[in-house]
């Protein structure tokens, strides 16, 4: 933990800036009015595809429509479609393989193998298809590691293992995106493969597989459009001619290259049956008077977990107060206070993301046909619960040593005489928990406050025992409801931090950037050149 010194004329028009800024009012009584009105049991846990949704949009809507604000949406719209496909498997998929001998030998899913079509069309095949390794499937140049090397995987299929390397490479106790079987998907798919297997070595993990292999599984916007997906059992790749426990001390080393699978080919087919919930985002803006095709996002998600199906108890309407009402609650308050304020050079936007407790649904379908140019996007600031409890010494932040945008808060918070920090907890991976995530995989820079636990009454100790009892026994429950007891001092202290980085941005002409050391940055480098 750091406290950044401030120098310089820049840092010093920054300040100028945040005290011009501070006429802005954050009601802490005005958030608990509204968190209330929207997590009442007749919006019904704000379930996507629900009369919840509707009662929610609506409210939202009409928000915005009495500040002033245009609609933000596509085509002058307040919404942006969100068509969500859920896919079942249609019977069993097969496959079977050749070696050098030209033997077919058959797999049977579920015991050997499992296999999924994961493309907008629900089936997926190939035929007689090479096969091979690519280690953990990473490429990080910011890292200095790559899996794949010169190997072309153009009309094969891609084995990989899971996760990533270990040590402080990889980020050491805090993960990366690489770990992401979404990630190895998007790689694999970049350099033409077909399929992405992954090879499990150990039980536990290979029961889950299974146990998940048949259900019902939403498509993530946007992901890799490839034939296949699934996993292979450890003695399945020793039959193929893969020999994983004698790699995996050479799969840490960062000298590993990929390679093909002698002779060996693949043929398998799956089939699923598509099913299509439609949700949608809600968005409203305000325009930028000098450069309004520059855009700062605000976003939260509006969802939550709806009604029943979530576990026993007389209460089964999941109200989400704090998961995500406090979250959409900040973000229609901060447009509230930024319309108060003299228009902005660039265009300020507030999304309302659908389906982020299904997996950031709604802003990966953004991200995959944002209304705004993502090159253009200068940052997306997400919240996603706000804080509840008194003023806090630390303004915490999801993935701290990812981008510029915190050193910008860090100056901010010197203001305050607070310091920016991280989430302190590497076990819960929150950085690619909540819908900054997709725009950050899309190399926008992102931020995500998270809740301060150093107390000014009480320290560190207090606070942090506070918070994991508040977390443990609400976090995604019925019990997580509006309470007219709640502290939202902090609350109020961060949306103001934040509201003085989105002036900032938007009055600015500076451009964000990602640490020499982010995963995300050689994303945004391919877009350097609208920036200029």
């Amino acid at each position: 933990m750091y406290h950044r010194l401030i120098r310089g004329v820049a840092a010093a028009a920054l300040l100028l800036v945040a005290g011009a800024a501070s006429a802005q009012d954050f009601s802490a009584q005005r958030l608990s009015d509204e968190i209330r009105i929207i997590s009442a049991d007749d919006f019904q846990g704000r379930y996507p595809g629900t009369d919840g949704e509707k009662k929610t949009l609506d409210w939202l809507q009409a928000q915005y429509e009495a500040m002033g604000l245009a609609p933000g949406g596509p085509n002058g719209q307040w919404l942006q479609p969100v068509d969500l496909l859920q896919l079942t498997p249609a019977g069993a998929a097969v496959a079977a393989w050749t070696g050098m001998d030209g033997v077919r030998h058959p797999l049977t899913p579920g015991t050997d193998l499992t296999l999924r079509a994961v493309n907008p069309r629900g089936r997926g095949a190939v035929a007689d298809a090479p096969v091979v390794f690519a280690g953990y499937g990473i490429f990080a140049p910011e890292r200095g590691w790559d899996d794949y090397g010169d190997l072309d995987v153009r009309g094969k299929v891609v084995l990989v293992v899971a996760g990533e390397p270990d040590g402080d490479l990889f980020n050491g106790p805090y993960a990366t995106a690489y770990q992401y079987a979404s990630y190895k998907a998007d790689e694999a798919k970049r350099r033409g493969a077909l399929a992405v297997l992954t090879v499990i070595d150990d039980e536990a993990a290979w029961r889950r597989e299974t146990n998940g292999a048949t259900r019902t599984r939403t498509m993530t916007p946007g992901a890799a459009d490839l034939e296949l997906g699934g996993a292979l059992t450890r003695e399945t790749a020793m039959a193929l001619g893969l020999d994983l426990t004698a790699l995996r001390p050479h799969l840490q080393t960062g000298d590993f290259r990929a390679f093909a699978l002698p002779d060996v080919r693949l043929t398998a087919s799956a089939q699923e049956t598509i099913k299509v919930l439609r949700t949608r985002n809600l968005l409203a803006k305000l325009p930028g008077t000098t450069r309004p095709d520059e855009v700062i996002i605000y976003s939260a998600h509006w969802d939550h977990l709806g009604v029943g199906g979530h576990g026993a108890g007389a209460d089964q309407v999941f109200n989400g107060a704090w998961d995500n009402a406090s979250g959409t609650i900040g973000v229609v308050e901060m447009a509230r206070q930024l319309k108060a304020a003299p228009a902005p050079s660039r265009t300020i936007v507030f999304a309302h993301m659908a389906a982020e407790e299904m997996g950031l649904m709604g802003a990966y379908a953004y991200a995959a046909d944002p209304v705004y140019p993502l090159e253009m996007t200068v940052a997306d600031i997400n919240i996603d619960m706000l804080p509840l409890s008194g003023p806090t010494r630390d303004v915490a932040i999801f993935g701290k040593g990812q981008t510029s945008l915190e050193d910008d808060l860090q100056t901010l918070a010197d203001a305050q005489g607070r310091y920016v920090s991280d989430d302190g907890q590497p076990e819960q991976n929150f950085y690619y928990r909540s819908d900054h995530f997709p725009f950050a995989r899309a190399g926008v820079p992102a931020l995500m406050p998270w809740h301060g636990v150093d107390w000014v009454e009480g320290g560190r100790e207090a606070g942090l025992a506070a918070w994991k009892a508040k977390f443990g026994a609400d976090y995604h429950r019925a019990s997580d409801e509006w309470s007219a007891d709640w502290d939202l001092r902090s609350a109020v202290e961060n949306l103001t931090l934040l509201y003085r980085l989105g002036l900032q941005l938007a009055n600015g002409d500076h451009w964000p950037s990602w640490k020499p050391t982010s995963e995300f940055g050689q994303v945004r480098a391919r877009s350097d050149a609208a920036r200029q």
